[in-house]
């Protein structure tokens, strides 16, 4: 039988008594605030009535809500828009960022201001670019004798949908380059060497080195980013406040009115199923990503 020194030498004990820390931090600001919010949306939680506990009723009338669904529904197709056309974009600046060139350090550090800007600020630029009467938007299609009529980008469906779209890929893209450019630097130069000499085109560099090695770290961006976008409310909130008529209005958004306007329960209810939504979607990263061990 080991004795107690050797047991608290052993590596696994010491690997815990690293990650230590990081599990108060987890259970303080992430656990704790997620089972809260469980909690709450058992009950009925508003401001002007006393609580009450109501089971899975906030859940049904969640599911029987409209405005929810709705909501759901641009959730996932802002995602499934925005996070593979970020993510291509970065990869190509990763790419062109991990050659040799001059002051490639300085377009680097250029990379990161869209990313370095707030949302709530860079929701406020777009909203001047897309503005009916004076925009840059309409001054460019005009201008490029594309349209004579400027085009009310943020009173349609559409054009509201896209917006948003174009706003957050400006807003962090760099981001998920730079995550990209880290997995560029850290493949050996040898294997390119090699695979040059061989005289292996481009193309089959990047598909033969360059992507396999790189997934993992692909994987990561996408989770990442696909986690951020389920989430998205401050570029909506400042560009389009969910509109027009609803059209825009992401579940963090439909929750944030609900928490607005004193209805706790049901607003924790709407976040716990962004949660959930979110969580199943982790889930699948890690095991595409091949982070849960063997495959």
């Amino acid at each position: 039988m080991a004795s107690p020194r050797t047991w608290l030498r052993s590596e696994s004990v010491q690997g815990v008594g690293f990650l230590l820390p990081t599990f108060v931090f987890l259970g303080i600001f992430v656990l704790l605030p997620v089972a809260g919010t469980m909690a709450i949306s058992f009950f009925r939680d508003v401001l002007y009535l006393p609580r009450e506990y109501i089971g899975l009723q906030n859940y049904r009338v969640l599911f029987a809500d409209r405005a929810f669904w709705n909501s759901v529904r641009f959730t996932v197709l802002f995602t499934l828009v925005s996070v593979p056309l970020e993510v291509l974009l970065a990869l190509i600046i990763a790419l062109v960022m991990n050659e040799k060139f001059p002051f490639r350090g300085a377009f680097r550090a250029c990379v990161l201001i869209p990313w370095a800007i707030p949302a709530a600020v860079s929701g406020r630029v777009f909203e001047l670019v897309y503005n009916y009467s004076y925009g840059a938007a309409n001054w460019l299609l005009r201008s490029l004798g594309l349209t004579t009529e400027p085009v009310n980008w943020l009173g349609t469906d559409f054009g509201a949908f896209a917006a948003v779209v174009v706003a957050d890929m400006w807003k962090t893209t760099p981001f998920a380059a730079i995550i990209l450019i880290a997995g560029l630097s850290s493949i050996p130069e040898d294997l390119y060497a090699q695979a040059k000499v061989d005289r292996a085109g481009y193309a089959r560099r990047f598909f033969s080195i360059t992507l396999p090695l790189l997934w993992p770290v692909l994987v990561v961006a996408l989770l990442f980013r696909t986690i951020e976008a389920l989430r998205v409310f401050d570029v909506i909130y400042v560009l389009t406040g969910g509109g027009p008529g609803g059209a825009t209005e992401s579940v963090s958004l439909f929750a944030y009115r609900h928490f607005s306007t004193g209805d706790y329960g049901y607003g924790s209810a709407a976040s716990v199923m962004l949660f959930l939504i979110a969580l199943a979607l982790s889930i699948f990263y890690v095991r595409l990503g091949g982070f849960g061990g063997r495959r």
